[in-house]
C-alpha cells in the first residue's frame, strides 16, 4: 500500500513534464520570437507584390542633345532625364519660345519672363519668375489614397510639398493617371539668375498655408523699393504671403555663388516638408542666357558662359530628409483645421526623425534613374551640393578625391581649397566641388561604377532599410547600359526595386526567400530528454501499479 501510494504521488508529475515538453519544443519557441516561416516560395505578404522595371524608358527622345528655339540642350544618358522643351522654356523665358515648345511644357506662361538687356551683353538682365506652392501625397476627398501619387522609393509616398514654377494644366500625367506629371515633384527647382540681374520673384500661394520666400545667402535689400518686406521672415517683416494672395520680392544678386531660398513660416516645420531649393547666382558674362529653373535638379544641360568655360558637365545634388510622422500629418485628414492643429501643436519638432533620405527627390533605388554624375576620362565636372535635411551629411564619391572650391557661395582662395573624398555639410550649407577624372590615383582611380553617398549612415536607408536613402552612381560612360542604367551584376536590383522589400516584408538575400532556421540543437536535446523522462516515468508507475494490484 505504501509503493501504490509512491506511484499515485508521481502522476502529477508526469504532467508537469508533459507541460514543460509543450514549453519547450521547438516550434513554440519559433512563434515566440516572432518567426513566422513562409509557407511556400514566397513570404506572406500584406500588400500586392510590386516589381519596379529598374528603367521606364517613357521619354527615350528626350535623352539626346538637341536644339530646341535655338538653345543647345547638351545630351542626358539618364534613364529619366528632364524633359528638353522645359529646359528650352526656362532658357528663354515664356515669353521668348515658340508655340510648339510652349504647347509641349505644362508651364504657365507667366511663369518666366525674360526682357531688356540692360548691361548691352546680349542676354536679359530684367527677369520675372512665379512661383506656387504644391503638395504631393496629401489627403483628397475624392478617393481614399493620397493625390497626385510621388513615389520616392518603390511604394514609399510620404506627404511633401514644394515650390514650383507656376504651372498649368493637369497635375497628374493623363486623365486614367493618378501618377504627377514630370514636373511636378521633389525637390523645389533650382534657381539661375546672373550677378547684376534685377529679379522679380512671385510668390503665388495657391496653397492652404500661409509662406513666404527667404533668399538664404542671396544678395538682396531688407525692403522692396515700395518698402515691403523683402526678406520673407514675418517676425521682421510682413505677414506671410496668406493662401490665395501674392507677394513680390527684388534683388539684384552682386555676388556668384550657390545659395539656397526656403519658406520662412515656421521654418522647423515648412522647410522640412519640402519648401527649399538651390539659388544660384551664375557669374556676369556676354550672351549668358541660363537655365533659370533645373526642375527636379540633377543635370544642368544648359550651363552658363562661365561654366562652360572650365567644366565638361555640371550637376546639382540637393539632399534632403523626411520625418515620416510629419509627413503623414497630410495624409490623416482633409480638413484645414485638423492638419494645423497636429502639424502647429500636437508635432513635437524636439520629438522628430528622419526617416527618409533623399538626393534631388528620390530615394535609391529611384536615384539610378535620375541622380547619376555620368563621366568620361580626363574631364572637368562641377558640382554643387546643398544640405537642407535635418542633420549633418558626410558625402563621400568612391574611387576620386574632389576639391571643395566654395563653401556658401564664397571662393576659396586656391591656396586654402582642400581636395578629400569626404565633404561635411551642416543643415543649410553649401558646397561647390571640382571633381576631376583624371586616372592618376589622387585625382580618380580609373572608370567603373563608383558608389557615392552619405557616410552618415542613417543617410543610406529608407526607414531604416538599406540599401536605400540617398546612394546614387557615378559611372563612366563606357559602364552606361543602353537605358541609361549602368552595367551591373545580373541580379543586383532584383530586390530593390519591389514594394514588399521598403515594407519590410521581403529580406534582402538575393533571389533566396527567408526559409527554415537552423536547428536549435540545445532545445531539441531537452525536449527529446524531457520526452525520454516522460515516457520512462509513465511505463515506471503503469508497472508498479500492476505489480500493488
Amino acid at each position: 500500500m505504501h509503493n501504490k501510494l509512491l506511484y499515485y504521488r508521481l502522476i502529477p508529475v508526469v504532467f508537469v513534464l508533459i507541460a514543460l515538453a509543450i514549453w519547450l519544443q521547438p516550434a513554440f519557441f519559433e512563434r515566440a520570437t516572432g518567426i513566422n516561416l513562409p509557407a511556400g516560395q514566397q513570404p506572406q505578404l500584406t500588400q500586392t507584390l510590386k516589381i519596379d522595371k529598374p528603367c521606364i524608358a517613357e521619354h527615350p527622345e528626350w535623352r539626346t542633345a538637341q536644339t530646341i528655339d535655338g538653345v543647345e540642350i547638351a545630351e542626358s544618358l539618364l534613364c529619366e532625364p528632364d524633359n528638353p522643351d522645359n529646359v528650352a522654356a526656362f532658357v528663354l523665358g515664356m515669353n521668348n519660345i515658340s508655340m510648339r515648345t510652349f504647347m509641349n511644357s505644362r508651364i504657365a506662361e507667366d511663369a518666366l519672363i525674360k526682357g531688356d538687356d540692360l548691361d548691352g551683353d546680349g542676354d536679359p538682365d530684367i527677369i520675372h519668375i512665379k512661383l506656387e506652392v504644391l503638395e504631393l501625397n496629401g489627403a483628397t476627398p475624392d478617393s481614399p489614397g493620397v493625390f497626385p501619387t510621388y513615389d520616392i522609393a518603390p511604394g514609399i509616398q510620404p506627404g511633401m510639398w514644394a515650390f514650383s514654377p507656376k504651372l498649368r494644366g493637369m497635375s497628374v500625367k493623363n486623365f486614367r493617371s493618378q501618377k504627377a506629371n514630370a514636373i511636378l515633384r521633389a525637390p523645389s527647382p533650382v534657381i539661375r539668375v546672373e550677378q547684376g540681374d534685377k529679379v522679380f520673384i512671385t510668390l503665388e500661394n495657391t496653397h492652404y498655408f500661409p509662406h513666404t520666400l527667404h533668399f538664404h545667402g542671396v544678395d538682396h535689400a531688407f525692403q522692396t523699393a515700395a518698402g515691403d518686406d523683402n526678406d520673407g521672415v514675418p517676425v521682421t517683416g510682413s505677414k506671410p504671403v496668406m493662401p490665395g494672395s501674392i507677394r513680390t520680392y527684388e534683388l539684384q544678386p552682386r555676388h556668384a555663388g550657390t545659395m539656397l531660398y526656403h519658406c520662412h513660416v515656421q521654418t522647423d516645420k515648412h522647410l522640412m516638408m519640402g519648401l527649399n531649393g538651390m539659388f544660384v547666382v551664375e557669374e556676369n558674362k556676354p550672351n549668358n542666357w541660363l537655365q533659370t529653373f533645373n526642375v527636379g535638379a540633377g543635370h544642368v544641360r544648359h550651363s552658363s558662359v562661365a561654366i562652360k568655360e572650365k567644366f565638361d558637365r555640371e550637376y546639382d545634388l540637393h539632399y534632403q530628409s523626411i520625418d515620416k510622422n510629419l509627413a503623414k500629418t497630410i495624409q490623416d485628414s482633409n480638413d484645414i483645421r485638423e492638419i494645423s492643429k497636429q502639424m502647429h501643436r500636437v508635432y513635437n519638432m524636439s520629438e522628430s526623425n528622419e526617416n527618409y533620405f533623399m538626393l534631388n527627390g528620390h530615394s535609391f533605388p529611384y536615384t539610378l534613374r535620375d541622380a547619376l554624375i555620368i563621366a568620361k576620362p580626363d574631364e572637368n565636372i562641377k558640382l554643387r551640393i546643398a544640405n537642407t535635411q535635418h542633420s549633418n551629411i558626410a558625402v563621400h564619391i568612391h574611387g576620386h578625391k574632389a576639391t571643395i572650391t566654395d563653401y556658401d557661395g564664397v571662393a576659396q582662395n586656391p591656396a586654402a581649397q582642400i581636395t578629400r573624398d569626404v565633404y561635411g555639410l551642416s543643415a543649410a550649407q553649401r558646397i561647390d566641388l571640382h571633381l576631376q577624372t583624371t586616372n592618376d590615383g589622387l585625382h580618380s582611380y580609373g572608370e567603373g561604377v563608383w558608389l557615392f553617398h552619405d557616410h552618415v549612415e542613417m543617410g543610406v536607408a529608407n526607414d531604416g532599410m538599406s540599401p536605400g536613402g540617398n546612394i546614387a552612381l557615378l559611372v563612366y560612360e563606357s559602364f552606361l547600359g543602353e537605358h541609361g542604367l549602368p552595367k551591373l551584376r545580373a541580379d543586383a536590383l532584383d530586390d530593390v526595386f519591389t514594394n514588399s522589400y521598403y515594407a519590410k516584408q521581403r529580406p534582402l538575400w538575393g533571389k533566396q526567400e527567408a526559409g527554415m532556421l537552423a536547428p536549435d540543437y540545445l532545445h531539441i536535446i531537452l525536449f527529446g530528454l524531457l520526452i525520454g523522462a516522460i515516457m520512462g516515468l509513465v511505463l515506471f508507475i503503469i508497472r508498479g501499479l500492476r505489480q500493488e494490484a
